[in-house]
């Protein structure tokens, strides 16, 4: 019998002063039965960073052929593909050549770092390609956000999210490893 996702419903409130840009969205999140809860609560904090109109969950885990996140405009270009994880060259290749922008946020530890070595001096190439770390601290005190049902907070400034809820309040200032533009 197939594993099922897990549904996780969060009310998102976002302040984003570096852009000026201030709204709430309702998130319906399916947690894939491979994901962890640090992983999802990730895809969270990562959708706050770069919110906006357009911006979606994908199928992400399920689906080769889909970053985690994106957005795409109204000809169904892709702006902004967003990925987490550790991908290899052909698909970061693949991410830049279909989308504007390409957003990377690595985390694991000691796993990303080496894969960073094996992949620092592959990445010069593409232009419009942006990679960032997450530190197993923050994952962890994200993971204790976590709730079936979140009311969330979302305050960027300075390139940092304050993520809080009842439970408490988690920075998350990712370290930028390769790339230059904005958000």
């Amino acid at each position: 019998m197939a594993l099922k996702a897990t549904i996780y419903k969060a009310d998102l409130t976002i302040s984003d002063m570096d852009r000026g840009y201030y709204d709430s969205h309702s998130l319906t999140i399916a947690q894939h039965p491979s994901e962890t809860i640090e992983r999802m609560m990730l895809r969270i904090a990562v959708f706050a960073l770069h919110a906006g109109e357009y911006m979606a969950f994908t199928r992400g885990i399920s689906d080769d052929d889909e970053p985690d996140l994106w957005h795409k405009n109204f000809s169904d270009e892709i702006e902004q593909w967003i990925e987490l994880g550790e991908p290899d060259e052909k698909r970061l290749r693949k991410a830049c050549g279909r989308a504007a922008k390409v957003w990377l946020y690595t985390y694991g530890g000691r796993a990303a770092d080496i894969w960073w070595q094996g992949m620092e001096g592959k990445v010069g190439r593409f232009d419009h390609l942006n990679i960032f770390s997450i530190t197993t601290e923050t994952l962890a005190e994200l993971a204790a956000l976590c709730e079936r049902s979140m009311q969330l907070n979302a305050t960027v400034q300075d390139g940092t999210l304050w993520l809080s809820s009842e439970k408490g309040s988690v920075a998350v200032t990712p370290q930028r490893l390769y790339g230059s533009s904005e958000r």
